[in-house]
């Protein structure tokens, strides 16, 4: 079953190689780990969220709003997209992740239409 792995940040959180925060270099291992484990078929890393242009509609019209949006302060990195047995074998590889130590993965399944 395919599982989108979901790089979750908060704009409060220390920045990637920060003293606080998790060392590039262990996402760049952890990167490595699993495109070796030949379960990644797809993915991407993000600009950060002050990149973010937001597009919501109604009835008066477009809204365009430029980031980073404060009211959520939540943010995706990135996403692996995997292919593994089940839902236990996603969460193994989530727990893993240096994404899981500030922020979190969220795990969810590819739907198949």
């Amino acid at each position: 079953m395919k599982y989108a792995l979901l790089l979750m940040g908060h704009a409060g959180d220390a920045e990637c190689g920060a003293d606080e925060g998790p060392d590039p270099r262990a996402f760049m291992a952890f990167d490595q780990e699993i495109n070796e484990a030949g379960i990644v078929v797809g993915g991407f890393a993000l600009e950060g969220p002050e990149t973010a242009v937001r597009v919501s509609t109604t009835t008066a019209g477009a809204m365009v709003t430029s980031g980073p949006f404060a009211e959520s302060g939540e943010f995706v990195g990135g996403s692996y997209v995997i292919e593994v047995a089940d839902v236990d074998e996603a969460i193994a590889w989530a727990k893993k992740s240096p994404g899981a130590a500030l922020g979190h993965i969220e795990i969810r399944p590819i739907a198949d239409y």
